[in-house]
């Protein structure tokens, strides 16, 4: 164990000064340090300096001396280094995010992730400095309780991965270069299988372009970040007038960034938009950035009457008439001058979505314009992005070799009833442990709240009772998720019960079940659709449904299938 203190003070000039006469590891050791206000406000901020006070000075003549700060706390350790430091403070940063009883001064440019001598044996000291902080009252959670909300994980104050570092860094390039030609327009995609983060990088994006244009303090940038270079009068300027926009096709998710653009400086819910209020909208965007573009409409039956009729109200506000062609995607494209598409074809899982057509051309055109950033490291799944693969490759009724899955749990049931008491099990031990299933059953509950909705192997369950942030809701653990509830979620467990709308032919060949396949608007072959979609396109989409609830779990998966050949067929591999 690493030893530490914790030194206080108040945030005034005449304390610091007294302060930095009393121990030279006051004016020459590397620190992390916490200033923080409750008087005006819940303000918080995090730094890290070899100088602690000849920091406090600067900061004590900068824009920190009129945010309210109100206390200083220097977290001092004899064996502390900067790459400790810096480590610290990132995880600072993001717990203190993620708890949410603050609001959160720093940017995001600095957060660093790199590897280091004995970096393990520190960071078990770090919960040690998060406990003595919390027992003063500026932390409300534990750790983790803090790591399983949709604030923590979906923060802009995350550690990137080196591909997501280098995709930003080209992104914020280019934009800024197309940026300096009024009469440019620019597309750019990043496209990534699920866990890679593309949520991440929109939500990160927009926080970096924010303070990058909101910048006042210059000191308060990470001279070592790889996005220091952006901090100049010059981007300031640039980017001064810049309107920005993140559209979230799915209704769930959606709510749940929401919240962190709420707790986020510089960020506003109302930059959360639906792709509706983007071809609604009487005004024009510099950016916009559309997560999960796959699931982006194109003319087909919507949800309601409203929308049916304001799709063809939308097409003929933008493009003089109701072209039957015309996708969400395109009134994006006409009410912006730059847009950023994150995609991951793989994850279209109704046939009004994008067609692949639609996303190859896309893919196609931002790798011809030098606007294409892949992205591979796997951040949810701990099995990795060969566990993703190995998952695709069974659902297309391949023969993969499972790979090393490390401590990964990934196992196969027998019993839908031991499954279920395995996932509360986990749920009890380390939270966000959930059932979700392919929509294989009617959703009798919604109208009859005392009806089941699934009955097996004397199971009786009932679908998510929300369609906002089902995760977290009460009583969740009691319901099974569909597709539309966990889309762009992370669970630490995941059960997955596969129905029988995906069974064996007898040649061993996987194939859909279109009569046990309950979701009208994912088999919906009529209006603009009609003729063009088939048992082959169907198949397509129960895979891909079926591949992204299996790739929920970050710790494990739990998988029990309803077709007794495709259960033998699986067994094999997943048991």
């Amino acid at each position: 164990m690493t030893e530490f203190s914790i030194e206080r003070l108040p945030f005034q000039r005449q304390h610091v000064d007294a302060w930095a006469r009393s121990d030279e590891h006051h004016t020459d050791w590397p620190v992390v340090y916490v200033l923080d206000s409750t008087a005006r406000g819940k303000k918080l901020y995090v730094g890290e300096t070899v100088n602690a006070a000849s920091r406090m000075r600067q900061h004590l003549a900068g824009p920190k001396r009129d945010a309210g700060l109100e206390s200083i706390r220097v977290v001092i350790g004899e064996r502390f280094n900067k790459s400790v430091c810096l480590d610290l403070e990132s995880h600072l940063i993001r717990w203190f995010h993620g708890d949410g009883q603050y609001s959160i001064l720093n940017g995001n440019d600095g957060l660093s992730d790199a590897r280091y001598y004995d970096r393990e044996i520190y960071r078990e000291s770090f919960r040690d400095v998060f406990e003595a902080l919390r027992a003063e009252g500026l932390f409300s959670r534990s750790i983790p309780q803090i790591e399983n909300t949709d604030l923590f994980k979906l923060s802009p104050f995350k550690a990137l991965t080196d591909d997501q570092a280098i995709a930003i860094e080209d992104i914020v390039e280019g934009l800024l270069a197309d940026l300096q030609h009024p009469t440019a327009e620019s597309t750019l995609v990043v496209q990534g299988d699920p866990g890679t983060g593309k949520t991440i990088i929109a939500i990160f994006l927009m926080k970096l372009l924010a303070d990058i244009r909101d910048h006042e303090d210059r000191d308060d940038v990470e001279p070592d970040s790889m996005f220091a270079e952006f901090f100049t009068p010059e981007n300031r300027e640039l980017l001064r007038e810049l309107k920005m926009a993140l559209v979230v096709p799915q209704q769930s998710l959606r709510q749940s960034v929401k919240q962190v653009f709420k707790k986020t400086p510089k960020l506003d819910p109302k930059m959360v938009l639906t792709p509706f209020q983007v071809g609604e909208s009487d005004a024009d965007f510099d950016l916009i950035l559309v997560d999960e573009t796959h699931r982006l409409n194109q003319r087909a039956n919507q949800a309601s009457g409203v929308q049916n009729k304001k799709f063809g109200m939308i097409n003929e506000a933008l493009f003089g008439w109701d072209d039957s062609a015309r996708t969400q995607l395109d009134w994006i494209k006409a009410r912006s001058k730059h847009r950023m598409l994150l995609i991951d074809g793989a994850q279209s899982v109704r046939p009004h979505d994008l067609s692949p057509a639609h996303l190859d051309r896309e893919l196609r055109d931002a790798k011809d314009a030098h606007r294409h950033f892949r992205l591979t490291t796997q951040m949810r799944v701990q099995a990795g992005a060969d566990y993703v693969e190995f998952i695709r490759a069974l659902l297309r009724g391949e023969n993969p070799l499972r790979p090393d899955l490390g401590e990964y749990d990934l196992r196969f049931f027998d019993d839908l009833g031991e499954m279920r008491s395995a996932i509360r099990a986990r749920d009890r031990e380390v939270g966000l442990s959930r059932l979700v299933a392919g929509y294989a059953w009617d959703w009798v509950s919604r109208r009859d709240p005392s009806a089941f909705d699934i009955e097996l192997d004397g199971e009786r369950m009932r679908w998510n009772s929300t369609d906002k942030d089902w995760i977290n809701a009460s009583g969740s653990l009691d319901e099974v998720g569909s597709i539309h509830t966990v889309q762009g979620y992370d669970l630490n467990y995941a059960g997955v019960i596969i129905g029988p709308d995906l069974q064996v032919d007898p040649d061993g060949s996987i194939n859909a079940y279109r009569d046990a396949y309950r979701d009208k608007k994912g088999k919906e072959n009529t209006g603009h659709l009609k003729g063009a979609f088939g048992d082959d396109d169907l198949l397509v989409f129960i895979r891909n449904i079926y591949g992204v609830l299996l790739t929920r779990g970050m710790l494990g998966t739990y998988v029990y299938v309803c077709d007794p050949g495709l259960r033998e067929q699986l067994r094999a591999r997943l048991g």
